[in-house]
């Protein structure tokens, strides 16, 4: 049996490798994938060994083996890299490299990644550095074939340090690690729901490792494990064209468990040890590789939560229009709110940073600002600059199903133009649909090629017989022609959109679309329409109830709670219009959870353009097995008895990292503490934690910087922890301090500690203090004007870890904000009696 299916993979191998001729398949053999050349004209060192000769090599294990472990998560990660793009995820590659240079540049030290591969050789460094440069910006300019030919550059040179600061057999043995990696992405890939995308991916690592020398590396280590692993590796691409991404999660394992157990059988305990770790910290990383995929995937979640936004911010133009700003303020706070503590926060502004900047600052800041100034003009073109900054990151993150995407949003806008109809406004209503066929003309999204290409009857029936119709019919007030093409071409949407888009795509634009309706309901509750606002809560419902293009069973098949608490929320909306609660505040609640069922359908497995099948795995899954795995492992002994505080560290980075991935919070900075902690324990397996690099409390930094070597300062009184002698202490979540009112007695030490989101400031109002106070703020500043210069300057930010600590002695109320997240109503007070 074993020999059939070998001869299968032989095949497979064989058929692959002509069709990517030409896809720089030699240069991506002899590089990171195990590899026949180092770069540097040495020899991998392919074992000499008798295969049937499975004796540990005598090697030495010290800080240099827990190095190379460093340089092999490293090798691993630009796999990853060469993944994505491999499945035209070309943005999400370059952000991933970008990062992998980002940790290169922090890890500082003398058996830091970066300081020990200049000491290394410079040669080496230089080019490594210069590889990874080269991949980068190949990706970001599409020529995914030059990205990964400077990948394999950048894994020989990792490649030949490790040689140079270890041995040959310890390199060989760390690049059966790298393999098992590639073989765990097969599975992060279908984790995402991409199992199309996964078995491609499967079928290139299987024609790859028939050429490469950890072939014979890992046939060297004996019969079993190298049957164990080809007969899994077989398994896994076999479920993965099959659409079955809970079966290439378990052959995933079970291949890159027999790369484990050959491991320790070419090198000592210890080693080997030091390199399984190496695995797990590679396959934490790969929850963050899934999750960046574009299009299909999380992309979709994340583009769906942006399309939510462009549909909520016409409620605060429509609100300031109506007169009433403190509620069309308190719509845009909303959305900036929700905003800094999304999933697509992060997702954004790795994606496509200058989109990102749109939408924050040129967009909801500005839009914030406009609203308090009543400055019409400014309000109008904050909204654009919104609309703008968020179709552009919708497009880079939902890649082809973008144009769905726009037709949900589409038909939000026009529920939008039949509710300023109904109200009367006739010419807004107009309006709105003269905007709507200008952004459809220009092929905003790709919606008008796509629309036309999917079906040249749909785009007719939508373009000509009733977009173009309905300028006219709203000014003449013409209320069945009006019902007529508003009708007409919402049906017609929705039927592009089941057509267009798989379930879940079809999900995402329903969301959108239910989103902005449930949001109307909330605008016309505030401004006294309650009778409408319950019909067109309950309308919204009953869309649901009948199927929503299978929203409905996709969010009840994915999560049970989800689909209950969506469904609460919704009719709470409904209750709202007509009592004493805030509507608006509940069509918000409601907004939230359209886009947590979003990612509920997506996260179950299903997605775009994908042969979803039986999928059943959660992106958290893949980091659960790390836990489950290191639970029976070899190395988990190994590393408690080596060091029971690194073992500790370790435990609970893991644990901590499985619940932000299941709760969707806090997943960056568990990422990085498990990435360090991981990396230390390998330090402690090796015999020498006293050598492992200190710990951060930062989060990762990606193309832009940041993380534990962050650049940002705190400043007098930020300091790490919490003091024990502080009286109180006020919480700094995402965008909002807890309590928000505080009352202390002179002479009390308050402590602001940060909990979530991106770093914050504490900085007090300088015109609202009491007579006689000295000014306060993190950072030590002297004035108002001096503390928001000094955050423009990276002062005065307190950060994960931390907090700012003020005494107060000057009784009466001391009003304060934070300065980047002032805008989404960051402020507080403390009153001093």
């Amino acid at each position: 049996m074993q020999q059939t299916r070998r001869n299968l993979l032989s095949t497979s191998a064989a058929a692959i490798a002509a069709g990517l001729a030409g896809c720089n398949a030699v240069g991506e053999d002899s590089g990171t994938d195990g590899n026949a050349s180092t770069g540097s004209g040495e020899s991998t060192g392919t074992p000499t060994a008798d295969p049937t000769d499975t004796e540990p090599a005598s090697v030495d294990v010290s800080a240099e083996t827990a190095l190379a472990a460093e340089w092999n998560v490293m090798r691993a990660r630009l796999h990853d890299a060469v993944t994505l793009g491999r499945i035209g995820q070309n943005a999400a590659a370059a952000s991933l490299v970008g990062d992998v240079f980002a940790r290169f540049e922090r890890a500082t030290g003398e058996f830091g990644a970066h300081e020990g591969l200049e000491a290394t050789s410079e040669e080496l460094y230089e080019s490594f550095e210069g590889n990874l440069e080269t991949a980068r910006s190949a990706f970001e300019e599409g020529a995914t074939d030059e990205a990964i030919g400077a990948i394999d550059g950048a894994g020989d040179d990792l490649l030949a340090a490790q040689q140079e600061r270890t041995s040959d057999a310890v390199a060989d043995a760390f690049t059966l690690f790298v393999v098992g990696s590639r073989v765990r992405n097969i599975d992060a890939v279908a984790a995402a729901g991409a199992t199309d995308a996964a078995a491609t991916v499967g079928e290139r690592v299987v024609a790859d490792f028939e050429r490469i020398p950890a072939h014979d590396t890992l046939e060297s280590a004996g019969e079993e494990n190298y049957e164990a692993f080809e007969g899994a590796l077989g398994d896994a691409v076999e479920a993965a064209n099959s659409g079955d991404a809970a079966a290439v999660h378990e052959a995933a394992l079970s291949s890159s468990s027999a790369i484990v157990g050959a491991a320790y059988e070419l090198v000592p305990e210890a080693v080997a040890g030091v390199g399984h770790l190496s695995l797990m910290g590679a396959v934490g990383f790969d929850a963050e590789m899934a999750g960046n995929v574009g299009g299909p995937g999380l992309g979709l979640a994340h583009a769906a939560g942006l399309d939510g936004y462009r549909a909520r911010v016409r409620d605060a133009a429509w609100l300031y229009e109506a007169g009433d700003t403190e509620a069309a303020k308190a719509a845009a706070q909303s959305i900036f709110q929700h905003f800094e503590g999304a999933r697509a926060h992060e997702a954004l502004e790795e994606a496509d940073h200058d989109a990102y900047e749109t939408f924050e600052h040129e967009g909801l800041e500005s839009l914030v600002s406009a609203i308090e100034n009543g400055d019409d003009a400014a309000v109008d073109d904050a909204v654009t600059a919104v609309h703008d900054g968020l179709t552009s990151g919708i497009d880079t993150l939902a890649g082809e199903d973008a144009p769905v995407l726009e037709s949900g949003f589409f038909r939000a806008r026009l529920g939008d133009a039949r509710e300023r109809y109904g109200r009367g406004e006739r010419e807004v209503a107009a309006t709105t649909a003269e905007s709507l066929f200008a952004r459809f003309e220009q092929n905003e999204a790709e919606f008008h090629e796509t629309l036309e290409s999917t079906s040249e009857d749909l785009y007719h029936s939508f373009e000509e017989e009733h977009l173009t119709a309905l300028p006219d019919a709203f000014r003449a007030g013409d209320d069945e022609a009006v019902d007529t093409h508003l009708t007409g071409a919402m049906d017609t949407l929705v039927e592009f959109e089941a057509t267009a888009g798989s379930t879940p795509v079809a999900s995402a634009a329903a969301a959108t679309y239910m989103t902005g309706r449930a949001c109307d309901a909330g605008v016309l509750a505030t401004l006294g329409s309650t009778d409408r606002a319950e019909t067109v809560a309950s309308d919204a419902f009953a869309y649901f109830e009948a199927g929503a293009n299978g929203f409905h069973e996709a969010v009840e098949s994915a999560s049970e709670d989800r689909y209950h608490a969506f469904e609460e929320a919704l009719g709470s909306v409904r209750t709202a219009a007509t009592g004493d609660a805030d509507a608006y505040d509940a069509a918000t609640t409601f907004a939230d959870e359209a886009t947590a069922a979003v990612y509920a359908v997506v996260e179950s497995g299903g997605s775009a353009g994908t042969n979803s099948g039986d999928a059943g795995i959660g992106l958290s899954t893949l980091v659960s097995d790390v836990f489950a795995t290191f639970e029976n492992a070899r190395v988990h002994e190994i590393l408690e008895e080596g060091d029971h505080e690194a073992y500790e560290t370790f435990e609970s980075a893991l644990s901590d990292y499985v619940s932000a991935l299941d709760g969707g919070e806090g997943v960056d900075t568990a990422t990085e503490r498990f990435a360090q902690a991981t990396r230390n324990a390998a330090f402690a397996v090796a015999g020498a934690i006293d050598e492992a690099p200190e710990i951060s409390g930062g989060e990762s930094g990606g193309e832009n910087g940041g993380g534990g070597e962050s650049d940002l300062q705190g400043g007098p009184n930020v300091v790490e922890g919490v003091p024990e002698d502080a009286d109180h202490v006020v919480t700094m979540n995402a965008v909002s301090y807890d309590p928000v009112e505080l009352t202390v007695s002179a002479g009390d030490t308050v402590a602001w500690e940060w909990a979530a989101g991106e770093g914050h400031t504490v900085t007090a109002y300088e015109a609202e203090m009491p007579d006689g106070a000295t000014y306060w703020a993190s950072g030590g500043f002297e004035s108002e004007e001096a503390a928001r210069s000094g955050w423009e300057n990276g002062e005065g930010v307190v950060q994960s870890g931390q907090s700012y600590v003020h005494t107060f002695e000057t009784t009466g109320t001391h009003e304060y904000f934070c300065v980047p997240h002032e805008a989404a109503g960051m402020t507080g007070t403390v009153t001093v009696e």
